[in-house]
């Protein structure tokens, strides 16, 4: 089945800006409320995000939001304002630490946090936020927010029954790429991974709606419609443990998309590295979270919290990654 068309559009594409439209060096690091490096550096990654920092330093957003109590919008807005116009080397994220409860019911304050679970929560709010009103719409008008114009893409579910060769697809929106890295040693090789149909048999059969009985099938994920923004995300920690996997996966500067694409022919679909988050510890829960990110200017810069030093590309790509952030 294809996927339905949208009833309504919240958010004119064409006026996403990819492109920055002022250029200028890395605005202010952020200071450690206690335990609050996971903030700080999804923070940043999200500040330095050019279609979504371009939307919330026009102040559209608040100038017509009609909501009362939270708005996780409007509290971007003003953070990204603060940080890229600010005099100061370091300012305090005090306006999201206060409201940490209310993105994550399960944050608490002073607790060392998952990055990756934050960002989640943090994105899902804004997508929220952009729904006010309108969360009653189907799920493709609910796609067209400027969040998910920006963050989200579409997985095509392919089914193919071995027997007869019937094609079943279903399709699901996703906000981030999560990457098995335990056999994978760079994230091309985890990507192929993604897409390899794997077999469907014994008791996992499939109930094919031709055959009208369970037989084997293969089953295969691939980008449908790909994001502006990608986020991946490497699964670097076990489920049940919460242990670390602390191998090197390389990442490229530049990723074609259009190998792990539903139609691999055509031209190339080139994204380019803007944010890197690293985790430096042993587990999600424990450690220290920074970032690396390239300002307007396009230069790179490590943030560590307050500090914000320039770096080089050779040592953006030298880190233990746990989100990448892809632009197109």
């Amino acid at each position: 089945k294809e996927m339905a068309p949208q009833q309504r559009i919240l958010f004119p594409p064409e006026k996403i800006c990819m492109d920055w439209q002022q250029r200028q060096r890395a605005g202010a690091g952020l200071h450690n409320l206690g335990n609050t490096c996971f903030v700080n550096a999804v923070l940043q990654c999200l500040t330095y995000t050019a279609p979504l920092a371009n939307y919330l330093l026009s102040r559209e957003h608040s100038q017509s939001c009609r909501q009362q109590d939270f708005c996780m919008m409007c509290i971007m807005e003003a953070h990204v304002n603060k940080v890229l116009h600010s005099s100061v080397s370091a300012i305090q994220p005090s306006a999201v630490i206060s409201v940490l409860t209310r993105i994550g019911e399960d944050f608490q304050l002073g607790r060392q946090e998952d990055a990756h679970e934050f960002l989640r929560y943090t994105v899902d709010a804004m997508q929220r936020a952009c729904l006010s009103g309108s969360s009653e719409l189907d799920m493709s008008s609910q796609a067209t927010t400027i969040i998910h114009q920006i963050f989200g893409g579409f997985l095509r579910s392919r089914v193919t029954c071995l027997s007869c060769k019937a094609v079943s697809d279903s399709y699901e929106a996703f906000l981030d790429v999560p990457l098995d890295i335990k056999a994978a040693s760079s994230v091309t090789a985890a990507l192929e991974d993604f897409v390899k149909p794997e077999q469907l048999d014994g008791e996992n059969c499939f109930k094919c709606s031709k055959c009208d009985k369970m037989v084997a099938a293969s089953k295969g994920f691939t980008v449908h419609c790909a994001p502006k923004v990608l986020t991946v995300y490497l699964k670097r920690f076990e489920d049940c443990t919460g242990r670390k996997i602390s191998k090197v996966v390389e990442y490229p500067e530049y990723l074609d998309l259009r190998p792990y694409m539903s139609q691999t022919a055509g031209e190339g679909l080139l994204y380019s590295l803007y944010a890197v988050l690293v985790n430096r510890g042993d587990s999600c829960h424990a450690g220290h979270y920074l970032c690396y990110t390239k300002a307007s200017n396009g230069l790179w810069y490590k943030m560590n919290d307050m500090a914000v030093n320039g770096c080089g590309i050779e040592t953006v790509l030298r880190q233990q990654a746990y989100l990448l952030f892809y632009v197109r």
